[in-house]
């Protein structure tokens, strides 16, 4: 990391790549550093604090939601398994209370955060220990940002943007080898399930393509400020080395979106006109199963068997 914390306004750079402009802070006086009373992450008091100071109220259209509670976060950062030299990278930054916490863990922090409001509360946070990125992850080749290979992603993503990124980073970010994000408890069931689950779905199948997730813990929302209608879960992701060719993937997400577009229909009915009855038997499977009971091999088998039917 650098000896100063660096801002990497990426907005203004248009997002370029390799040859952005870095801007090193040039303010002759160091920000004030926010001590807390937790000697780490932010508490309720403190997070309100900085708010009103800065007359900034937390935004629902960026789904900001503080964590509060410097356990909660000392939480993400172990079960991230992070330590001295790993490379993170966090995304929603906020206020650095998550970000606090994975600095205590000796790990090389590069935190994101899009709302140019907050980077100045967030440098104060985090002081010269972090490196900071102003940026919408929707709009950033984040294949060009990160250095090297082997990334932790590890976030409290906003909640509706959170499955999008993860597929994001997935597809995209093959620098990034392991994910720990907090999501909507719904969304990170989607993410974690497996064939024959209830939450099973696309997002299921399409995580299982690159990876291996599960739940990995639970967290109230008493913990967040402000405190949101809706549960917790967070959900930890390891890359795999699974190989397809791009054309099975392009049709294997073709295939899974008409699917589970009517998942409650047999495949043979709902992938009419997509895939043929002759295509879904030689694939070895049945055709009156439907979209969940299938897991990623059996969608692999498929895509393929539609691809050969067709050519």
């Amino acid at each position: 990391m650098h000896a100063s914390t660096l801002i990497r306004d990426v907005e203004a750079d248009a997002i370029v790549g390799p040859g952005e402009r870095w801007m090193e802070e040039i303010n002759a006086c160091q920000p004030t550093v926010v001590m807390t009373d937790d000697g780490g992450a932010l508490s309720v008091n403190e997070v309100r604090q900085l708010l009103d100071e800065a007359q900034i109220a937390p935004k629902k259209s960026l789904g900001q939601n503080f964590v509060i509670d410097p356990n909660t976060v000392r939480r993400i950062a172990r079960l991230a398994a992070v330590g001295h030299g790993d490379k993170v990278l966090e995304i929603g930054a906020g206020l650095g209370s998550l970000t606090l916490a994975l600095v205590e863990t000796g790990a090389n922090v590069l935190a994101l955060e899009t709302d140019g409001a907050l980077i100045p509360l967030l440098r104060s946070t985090v002081g010269s220990n972090v490196e900071i990125l102003q940026a919408d992850v929707r709009n950033v080749s984040l294949d060009k940002v990160l250095e090297g290979s082997d990334w932790h992603l590890v976030a409290n993503l906003p909640y509706n943007i959170a499955t999008s990124i993860v597929l994001q980073v997935l597809d995209e970010v093959p620098a990034v080898s392991h994910l720990l994000v907090m999501v909507q408890k719904e969304a990170g069931e989607r993410l974690a399930a497996s064939a024959g689950d209830k939450a099973y779905g696309a997002v299921s199948v399409r995580v299982a393509m690159r990876a291996n997730a599960s739940i990995v813990g639970h967290i109230s929302p008493s913990v967040f400020y402000p405190k949101p209608k809706v549960s917790s879960t967070l959900v930890a992701i390891e890359r795999c080395n699974n190989r397809f060719s791009s054309e099975v993937e392009q049709e294997l997400i073709s295939i899974l979106r008409t699917a589970f577009g009517q998942r409650r229909k047999m495949l043979r009915k709902s992938l009419r006109g997509s895939v043929d009855e002759e295509s879904i038997k030689l694939a070895g499977i049945d055709p009156t199963s439907r979209p969940e009971q299938l897991d990623l091999g059996a969608w692999v088998s498929l895509a393929e068997q539609s691809i050969d039917a067709s050519s």
